[in-house]
Order: structure tokens, then sequence, then C-alpha cells
């Protein structure tokens, strides 16, 4: 690989892109929105959420120095990270408060590239991420989730115009913050119909002996907080 390539590589990676015109920027919201809102949809598209969730769970044992064995993924849409290191402490508080909010600051993460005109740096690094999560992943229907998704970011990144890229980029980073919003929501649901006992936030009481309920209410103000400077970003306000 000459040097003339290789620069254009880097300058198309890490350079910037032209900012879509407005009316894109709102269509692609509605597009992530219909992702999200309708059940049918959701429950397909929540997929993707989970492997943000889990990935975010796995990122941050890894930071805390944990060790991380393996990720799994389930088609029910749930998953499971397992890691091994001190059973208490801030680096497992960190671990187990991870997950909820992951999609959410990805998606926040997402937005401030987006808004400095990183498109194909957001579309590469979704990829690079996705690619080191598929090394952890331990069951079959992982594998394919992850496999998937990644290879759309691939076509996408090589075979499509840079205007397609944009729309594709927007909606991903859409579908997070938004999709981020509703399972701290679902699980308020589940948790008030008695199920969900040893979901997140009830660990993180045991660990911290700060109520589940406040956790939870954590999640909520993240998730929220995440989409509205997000979606200012997104929208140029």
């Amino acid at each position: 690989m000459d040097t003339d390539h290789l620069t254009d590589i880097w300058s198309r990676v890490f350079g910037t892109q032209p900012a879509p015109s407005l009316w894109l920027v709102i269509i692609t919201a509605v597009l992530a929105l219909g992702a999200v809102v309708p059940h049918t949809a959701w429950r397909l598209s929540r997929n993707a959420v989970t492997i943000a969730h889990e990935g975010g769970h796995g990122l941050i044992a890894l930071l805390t120095g944990r060790r991380l064995d393996g990720i799994r993924l389930h088609s029910d849409t749930s998953g499971l990270t397992v890691s091994r290191g001190k059973p208490t402490g801030l680096g497992m508080v960190l671990t187990a408060a991870a997950g909820y909010i992951a999609p959410s600051l990805l998606g926040l993460a997402g937005a401030a590239l987006l808004a400095a005109g990183h498109i194909t740096a957001l579309l590469w690094g979704a990829t690079a991420l996705l690619l080191a999560m598929l090394i952890m992943i331990r069951n079959a229907y992982g594998v394919l989730t992850v496999v998937l998704t990644g290879a759309a970011f691939v076509l996408v990144s090589w075979l499509t115009t840079a205007e397609v890229q944009a729309a594709f980029a927007y909606v991903v980073v859409w579908f997070l913050l938004l999709g981020g919003v509703r399972p701290p929501f679902e699980l308020m649901g589940k948790r008030r119909r008695g199920g969900a006992v040893d979901s997140d936030p009830d660990q993180l009481a045991r660990l911290t002996h700060v109520p589940a309920a406040v956790w939870l209410g954590l999640f909520h103000v993240v998730t929220l907080c995440s989409l509205t400077g997000g979606g200012r970003w997104l929208l140029g306000l």
C-alpha cells in the first residue's frame, strides 16, 4: 500500500464531511422513532440496544481492571456479560451501572461526532467496536447478531454514496438516543408488576446500599439528558 493511498484513507476517515440538510436530519429522526415506538419493530430493533447495553458492561469491566469472560446475546433481546474480579468496590459498581446508560452515552458521543462533521469516523469507529465485541461473544445467536450489525456498517461505509452514509449515521445515532430511553421505562414497568427481581438496579442496591429505585431514576436522568443534548447537536440548535 503506497503512501498516497494511506493518506487518502486517513483523510477519508478523520476528515470532515458536509452536514446533511435539516430535512434529512428530521427524516432520520422519524425513521429511528419508527424503530423504537411500535412494539413489533421494537422486538427486532431492541437487539441493537442489547448489543450496546452488554458492550457497555464489558467495556467498563475491562477499563476498571476486571477480567471479561464473555458476552451472550439472546433471541428474546436479553443479554449477559460475565466478568471476574473483586465482587465489590467501585469497579463492580461502575460495571453494573454501565449497561442501561451505554446506548444513550454512545448516542451522545455519536451526536458529537456528527455535529463536528465526522460521519465516516463514526461509521468506522462503530465497526471497530463491534469487531472488538465479537471476540468476546460466547453464543451463536450473539455472533450472528453482531456480525450482521457490523456487516451493515461495513457495506454502508464502502459501497454507498456520502449522502447515504450520512443518512445511515444519523439514523443510528437517533436510534441509540431514542432507544436508550425505552429500556429503563420497561424495567420500571416490570418492577411494578413484581418482575425483574435481579436487575442491574437491584445488583447496584446490594453493592452500594442505595435503593434500586434511586439507580433506576439515575438511568432515566442520564438517558433523557442524553436524548435532549444529543438531539440539539443533531438538529444544530
